[in-house]
């Protein structure tokens, strides 16, 4: 006879789990002392939500479910958020909560919430654990469905009671699966429209954002030279330094992607998932658009595509690829000017001596600092546009931004989550001072582990992105504004080094200090963000619309 946390543990590492970040409780003991003895190292966070993060983005980059535990009632609670996170932005993770014993109990109703029914719908898979026999098959099944496309959340909820019971089950070991693929006639039918289009264009979203997809990504426009550009979540997938690249669609409109983007009779649609903002507005009989993806299309008023390639998305941009030649009446004149004119603009204030630092300039020294393979973790703000928009990537999953959920709080998490995965590469979190101190407190859990890592916390003393918006909107300023301790001693008490430059060119050199030096630091960068809605609501507007 196994004991049932004892034969969950090892189902946990036949799936190959090397992590699981969380808090546990008291109803949790059981699952504690089997990880005790177990190959799996336990991360012991400060927050739930934060645990929630960190394994989100351990699945965003292994493309396996990280994993993250709590305890019932509020420990439960605090994982919703993170939930949200992974379902939303496609990260497989499988969270596992506690329970009060469901066959008796002395406790009547503390702490007890559904959480079952709370997790349904944030998730692809909730279920409690009833029997200590039924954990093999629960927990295979909440694997293959965190993982599988399209990747997202998942819950198993394994009580005292059943945590302590004996049973003879085993394993059940991973079947052997094959995506499917798309038909003929669809690739025949993508393959004539790109063919016999005039000007076609390649959008990159978050779907394609997979090691095989990116590999016949780059066959794809190696062959045929179709100029490309990406959504938020899409950035990396092709390299941002290639010469047909068009930029990033960060704005809604009118930016020097959206002058290619009208200019395009047909665009060919890699992995776009309307989860995201849309980076175009479709209008009816004005361009041929291809939806290629694992699944069909959620059509809805701005998207409705005329052709779907429906199936594993890297076989079928390879079988795409092999089904056309470049054609002599492709045209991608206006696209080249196009991309001179961004390139022009993506340079501006790149070297603003201002202080507080503009945006650009904290976006371009930190591109500089950093090898292609280096990651950078955004939190949330008026900031992500910009590195959206300015900070080219040359590999996939450099640049981890959220736009799905786009939740504040969880830039630092996951910073912690990329430098577990990725020891070998320098890691950076960006985060507004709001969305800093929403989870700051897992500092100590960045010390505690030894790990290298750089927080920038950008600091205006304000929820900038809203304000801005307000300010846009011709609000009178209200309820922005906000108090912030000193991050310098504030880094300093945990453990970390703490920095705060007095001018823009002191910035670049601490920056690399901070890199090149084991352990955590945490540079304060006062941030001016007075002229971005000039920028980016009248400048970038005016001189893409003057590009001929």
């Amino acid at each position: 006879m196994t004991k049932a946390s004892d034969l969950f543990v090892a189902a946990l590492e036949a799936e190959g789990v090397e992590y699981v970040f969380g808090i546990p409780g008291e109803e949790n003991l059981d699952l504690l002392e089997s990880m005790r003895t177990s190959t799996i190292k336990l991360v012991l966070t400060r927050h739930e939500q934060a645990a929630g993060f960190m394994a989100a983005t351990y699945g965003r980059l292994t493309g396996k479910a990280g994993v993250c535990l709590s305890t019932l009632g509020p420990g439960a609670t605090n994982l919703v958020t993170a939930a949200a996170y992974a379902q939303l932005g496609a990260m497989p993770m499988l969270m596992i909560t506690g329970q009060k014993p469901i066959k008796t109990s002395k406790q009547g109703h503390f702490q007890i919430v559904d959480v079952v029914d709370t997790m349904r719908p944030l998730t692809k898979y909730t279920r409690q654990i009833v029997a200590a026999d039924s954990i093999p098959a629960r927990v295979r099944e909440a694997f293959r469905r965190a993982e599988e496309e399209r990747p997202g959340a998942v819950h198993l909820e394994l009580p005292q009671d059943i945590a302590g019971d004996p049973t003879q089950a085993r394993l059940i070991p991973a079947s052997f699966s094959r995506r499917p693929v798309a038909e003929d006639k669809a690739i025949e039918r993508a393959a004539e429209a790109i063919a016999n289009a005039r000007h076609p264009i390649l959008m990159i979203g978050a779907g394609a954002n997979r090691k095989t997809t990116s590999k016949t990504l780059d066959a794809f426009v190696a062959k045929l030279g179709i100029p490309y550009f990406t959504t938020q979540m899409g950035k990396g997938v092709l390299d941002e330094e290639g010469p047909l690249w068009l930029g990033n669609a960060a704005l809604s409109d009118h930016d020097f992607v959206h002058r290619a983007i009208d200019a395009a009779d047909c665009i060919i649609n890699i992995g776009h998932d309307v989860i995201e903002k849309p980076p175009f507005f479709m209008r009816e009989g004005r361009r041929t658009v291809i939806h290629v993806n694992y699944a069909s299309a959620e059509v809805d008023a701005v998207y409705f595509p005329q052709i779907e390639v429906v199936g594993d998305i890297a076989h079928s941009v390879w079988r795409l690829s092999e089904a056309i030649a470049p054609q002599p009446h492709w045209d991608f004149a206006f696209f080249d000017r196009v991309r001179t004119a961004m390139l022009a603009h993506l340079r501006d204030r790149s070297d603003d001596d201002r202080f507080p630092l503009a945006p650009q300039r904290i976006v371009a020294d930190l591109r500089s600092a950093l090898s292609p393979r280096d990651v950078v973790c955004l939190d949330n703000g008026l900031y992500k546009l910009w590195f959206a928009r300015n900070y080219r990537c040359r590999e996939p999953n450099t640049l981890l931004l959220d736009n799905a959920l786009a939740t504040m709080g969880a830039g630092l998490p996951s910073a912690i989550g990329a430098r577990i995965v990725c020891p070998d590469r320098k890691v950076v979190a960006v985060c507004g001072d709001g969305g800093f101190m929403m989870n700051s407190q897992e500092l100590e859990t960045a010390v505690r582990l030894g790990l290298d890592l750089v927080v920038l916390v950008l600091r205006d003393d304000a929820y900038g992105m809203i304000k801005w918006k307000q300010a846009h909107e011709r609000y009178p300023s209200y309820g922005m504004d906000l108090g912030n301790p000193d991050f310098v001693a504030y880094a300093r008490s945990y453990g970390a080094r703490g920095h705060r430059p007095q001018s823009s060119d002191a910035f670049l050199p601490l920056l690399r200090q901070a890199l090149d030096t084991p352990g955590v630091d945490v540079i304060e960068v006062p941030i001016d963000y007075r002229d971005d809605d000039r920028i980016l609501n009248e400048d970038i507007p005016r001189l893409a619309a003057a590009v001929q």
